[in-house]
């Protein structure tokens, strides 16, 4: 399989103007419009189905982030959207434009970054990077230079942007690869875990910056990442697959809301063996850790179990400092979700 840098520069470079939208794009088409994707590899018992009639659309503008466990299908949908699979049928639009028929027109507004930092010319120094994507996506660099150098500051890249990329640490290739995607014109752009290699620092600017990339740029974006943080603090919609199908398609919020309020934390300074010990017996204990002379237990348990909960520690004569509800946040929730569903 061909890496998307090479991908990228075996096309000839477009010179139409990407600014504008196609003749056959209204305000209500989406960006992208998937129907009914499937593809299946390998014959008889041996055949695999990645993917498994999956259908879902992406509006312009917004951020969608892809998940599911390995082998849910992710991998296998992107690279059909794409054109870098044939699927075996199904259907896929940008921005209107059929790809399988049209895909030259379709994939001028298109770029991604898969796998990681390995769309970049290694050689090649970061600015040089931008500069050469830019060009065999069909814009002149040097009527886009003002955005590279924007681009350069927000990623943090400024001072690298003169440096080969093969002498770049792990985490600032991940970068100048994402930069390279948004040097280009394309308003329909892939990332694959874009945060890989950073820190926890890098990884909190990139999010920001990218959501106000993004938002400058009215960029449609379909993110796929294993850190649920940078989904949540990216992504407007979630996508989940599982075994080669979408199993949910909602917000984030609208996602956590069926997962409210799973139980209670509760501290205590004299919690003893007797309470301790009555609590486990009777309510689902899911948790104990002791700390500077305290004791904090965790109960599954709804709002009616908790008031038994509450009696049960005061006929014990238990002091509590701090009462804390549980609720799920979207890794608990992913995981909940595709439980039993894993290959």
């Amino acid at each position: 399989m061909e890496s998307q840098s090479e991908k990228r520069a075996s096309e000839p470079p477009e010179t139409a103007d990407r600014s504008g939208q196609d003749s056959d794009q209204t305000s209500e088409t989406p960006a992208i419009a998937v129907e009914g994707l499937t593809k299946t590899f390998g014959k008889g018992d041996e055949a695999l189905t990645a993917v498994d009639d999956v259908s879902f659309t992406v509006r312009e503008g917004s951020v969608v982030g892809l998940l599911g466990p390995n082998g849910a299908g992710k991998t296998t949908t992107i690279k059909s959207i794409l054109g870098m699979i044939l699927p075996d049928s199904g259907t896929v639009r940008i921005r209107g434009i059929d790809v399988h028929a049209d895909p030259r027109r379709a994939y001028r507004h298109v770029d991604a970054m898969l796998e990681g930092a390995r769309n970049d010319y290694w050689r090649l120094t970061v600015r040089e990077n931008l500069r050469y994507f830019a060009t065999i996506s069909g814009v002149k660099p040097d009527s886009v230079a003002g955005r590279h150098q924007r681009l350069l500051e927000q990623l943090d890249l400024a001072e690298k942007a003169d440096t080969p990329v093969r002498e770049l640490s792990r985490g600032m290739k991940q970068k100048a690869s994402l930069a390279s995607v948004l040097a280009t014109d394309s308003d329909v752009v892939f990332l694959d875990e874009p945060t890989l290699g950073l820190d926890v620092e890098s990884s909190l600017k990139l999010r920001r910056e990218l959501r106000r990339i993004v938002s400058e740029r009215g960029l449609t974006v379909v993110l796929s990442s294993h850190d649920m943080d940078v989904i949540e603090d990216v992504c407007d919609r979630v996508i989940i697959m599982s075994e080669g199908r979408v199993i949910a398609d909602d917000t984030v919020a609208n996602l956590l809301r069926g997962f409210e309020t799973r139980g209670f934390r509760v501290s205590s300074p004299n919690l003893d063996d007797d309470a301790l010990s009555e609590v486990q017996t009777e309510f689902d204990v899911t948790d104990v850790q002791q700390y500077d002379g305290h004791t904090r237990i965790e109960v599954a348990t709804d709002s009616d179990g908790f008031y038994e909960l509450m009696a049960v520690l005061r006929a014990h004569a238990v002091t509590i400092d701090a009462i804390e509800t549980v609720t799920p946040d979207l890794e608990e929730a992913f995981l909940e979700m595709t439980k039993g569903e894993q290959r």
